[in-house]
């Protein structure tokens, strides 16, 4: 049975703060001398997840801005599928266009008066201090197109309101531990794994996914998967889940992420 692992990267497979993944190499090319794809599942955008499967030399499909769109290289799999042709991919658009987004977060700040600053409303070094990226990072964070990143600088309890204004105007909301992000309905990680893993049974049949995962906006991601996994935090605990058969990594970020590669593809 062929295995595909669908993985994050903020906090699991790069650490949280310097994006470091040296630790994780050894078991990455294990990986793909077995020829295990490996699927990035984040809130990055296209520019920076191009960016680390170049550095990691991966060539697989990958998922943009918490299910936004799947990436899929031309010629990648055997038989044509619909998509979106652009730029050497076959993309599926699951997400709002970033104009309506940012158009949306605008009016919500209007109306309320609340403090909302978008990745839109912040220079490459505004983003690259707040963020701890280096200005060529930050430029390529700021590369969105089916997601809006912001700073929410209020009070807890005003959250409730602003989710509710978020749909109200026909959008989603995710919240990763630093951002909060505001993205179209269809816009789902866990949408974005079933599609990919019913190309893959089309290309090779049966199949068992692996999902790897830090945060919150991973919930999705590990509900589609045959068998979720969560690293540490930096707190050492884990994400508030729910699922029967949920592996629990003793690591923290990289070093979870080898554990659970390690326990369920290398043996």
């Amino acid at each position: 049975m062929r295995q595909v692992l669908f993985t994050d990267l903020d906090g699991t497979m790069l650490d949280l703060y310097d994006y470091t993944y040296d630790a994780t190499l050894p078991a990455l090319n294990a990986l793909k001398r077995k020829g295990i794809p490996v699927v990035f599942c984040t809130a990055k955008t296209q520019a920076e997840n191009e960016y680390y499967r170049a550095e990691m030399g991966l060539k697989d499909p990958f998922i943009v801005e918490n299910g936004g769109a799947i990436f899929i290289p031309d010629g990648y799999f055997s038989f044509e599928f619909e998509c979106k042709k652009t730029g050497g991919y076959c993309v599926v658009e699951l997400g709002a266009l970033y104009g309506a987004l940012r158009k949306a977060l605008t009016e919500i700040r209007e109306e309320t008066g609340f403090k909302i600053t978008g990745f839109g409303d912040m220079t490459a070094e505004e983003v690259a201090k707040d963020a701890n990226l280096s200005v060529e990072q930050a430029e390529r964070a700021k590369a969105k197109h089916y997601n809006e990143s912001f700073i929410f600088d209020e009070p807890k309890e005003k959250e409730t309101i602003l989710f509710d204004m978020i749909s109200a105007k026909g959008f989603s909301h995710t919240y990763g531990g630093r951002y909060y992000g505001i993205h179209g309905k269809n816009a789902d990680k866990g949408k974005a794994v079933k599609i990919l893993t019913k190309l893959f049974t089309q290309e090779y049949g049966a199949v068992k996914t692996i999902g790897i995962g830090d945060s919150m906006n991973d919930i999705p991601l590990l509900k589609a998967v045959d068998q979720p996994a969560a690293v540490r935090d930096k707190k050492g605990g884990w994400l508030d889940i729910s699922l029967p058969n949920l592996y629990k990594a003793k690591g923290e970020g990289p070093e979870g992420w080898v554990e659970v590669v390690e326990q369920f593809t290398l043996q």
